[in-house]
């Protein structure tokens, strides 16, 4: 068992953050809602009654229909359809999967990036510190959204490109959070001993300083993949993140969005609606993973 592992299982820092998740109602339907969510989006070619981005599957003569109608083809739309006549039921969970799989992602590569320098700069100090520690004020002192659009106004709109912008945006939380626990740490005798036994400093660094500050890091990259899924969301509603072709949440509010004044406020209300039960349940289970990790908190 690695040190990772053990310090997460072994030591019970899952098995406490789950009995922490529901010893609070609140958390719990927050997590039921997150698992929930995650699953649908999973499955969604199987739960989908159409895919809503296969042409021969669209029908335009349906285009524009309100919840509970029935189309020309005699198939029964739940949630209405869009002004191309998409079933929004479909095109919801497909745009849930697009949204989760972006968010998941620059979370992770932002995580990994972020935890690395951060461990790095704790354990080396110096000039070393002091310079990761100054490009991290620098990208914290600019507006999170400031940043992903020049970004993407750079480099133009795509799924790759859109994560990018999300990582660079999102290390420097990460790191910072990653060096202040470190900080305490790294002068324990542990790492004292580890030196003296010789460890490489990436064993150091992974295999012993980053179990012990997993539990910031973990609130955090929860907090954070919330904050991914709503950027990106708001990018695309912009007209500036994910193509047509791959069209997540953001960008189906913003498709309704332009026909809400004519009554189809269900084009864009239900998407909208969805989104906000994601990001506002992910911020809920964060929340209370940060009470319950953080001793000063755990009362």
């Amino acid at each position: 068992m690695s040190a990772l592992t053990q310090r997460l299982f072994g030591e019970g820092v899952v098995a406490r953050s789950v009995n922490g998740i529901f010893g609070s109602p609140k958390a719990v339907v927050a997590f039921i809602v997150c698992i929930t969510l995650v699953l649908a989006a999973i499955f969604a070619p199987l739960i989908a009654p159409q895919d809503p981005y296969d042409l021969l599957q669209i029908d335009i003569f349906d285009a524009r229909l309100p919840p509970m109608s029935e189309g020309y083809n005699g198939m029964l739309y739940v949630l209405g359809t869009d002004t191309q006549g998409r079933d929004m039921f479909s095109a919801m969970l497909y745009g849930l999967r697009t949204s989760l799989m972006v968010g998941l992602s620059a979370g992770l590569l932002a995580l990994i990036i972020g935890a690395s320098l951060g461990l790095l700069a704790a354990y080396a100090g110096g000039r070393l510190d002091a310079f990761i520690m100054r490009i991290v004020d620098l990208m914290l002192g600019f507006p999170t959204i400031l940043i992903a659009l020049l970004v993407l106004a750079v480099l133009g709109q795509g799924t790759g490109k859109v994560i990018f912008a999300l990582v660079l945006v999102q290390w420097a939380y990460f790191a910072r959070a990653a060096r202040g626990a470190a900080l305490v740490e790294v002068n324990k005798d542990y790492v004292e001993a580890a030196r003296c036994l010789g460890l490489s400093r990436p064993r150091i660094l992974f295999g012993q300083l980053l179990p012990n500050c997993m539990p910031p890091l973990i609130v955090i990259g929860t907090i954070q993949i919330a904050q991914a899924i709503a950027t990106e969301a708001t990018l695309s509603f912009l007209g500036i993140g994910l193509p047509i072709t791959q069209p997540s949440l953001g960008l189906l509010i913003s498709n309704g969005y332009q026909v809400l004044l004519a009554g189809l406020y269900w084009i864009s209300v239900y998407p909208g609606l969805l989104l906000l039960a994601l990001v506002f349940s992910i911020n809920i289970v964060g929340d209370r993973l940060r009470e319950v990790l953080n001793p000063r908190l755990a009362k």
